[in-house]
């Protein structure tokens, strides 16, 4: 059987309503957030992933009620993706969690050199729904989640 994925559409994305019955699910952990993020690859060094460059980082995951906050590394200070990787773990978040979850993404403070421009660009609604609409970007952000679902056991049997 092949696997249908149902991606949402950009208005229900940006709409943060939750009319549905999501509120009968459990909580999102901190831990659940991170394995969803840890295998996502990084578009300059696509054959590794967001964790093994230690971008992102099981300690920089914050989950409260309605809101996820994640702070990630770039390679390097002058990293010229940090955008995109940004995008890309927000994308990755907005498509997997449930639509009360607000996500932050910001860079950890003091590891870019253009941190505040980044984080303004990842945190303002309208770039990021512009940026996500871009073909191109759209495919570069799909080739950084594709396959990326390999969910850790210890956790699905907690």
């Amino acid at each position: 059987d092949a696997v249908v994925l149902k991606h949402r559409a950009l208005n229900d994305l940006l709409s943060g309503d939750s009319t549905d019955a999501e509120s009968d699910y459990d909580e999102v952990t901190a831990s659940e957030v991170y394995e969803s993020l840890r295998y996502l690859s990084d578009p300059e060094h696509p054959n590794l992933s967001l964790e093994q460059l230690k971008v992102v980082q099981p300690g920089h995951v914050w989950v409260d009620d309605t809101r996820i906050f994640i702070r990630f590394t770039p390679t390097v200070p002058t990293c010229s993706v940090a955008t995109l990787i940004g995008l890309t773990i927000k994308a990755k978040l907005q498509r997997s969690l449930p639509r009360r979850y607000k996500v932050d993404v910001e860079i950890f403070p003091g590891t870019h050199n253009q941190e505040d421009q980044v984080n303004k660009q990842l945190n303002d609604k309208e770039r990021v729904a512009a940026a996500l609409e871009n073909p191109a970007l759209r495919s570069l952000i799909n080739n950084g989640i594709a396959g990326t679902d390999r969910p850790d056991l210890s956790l699905l049997l907690a």
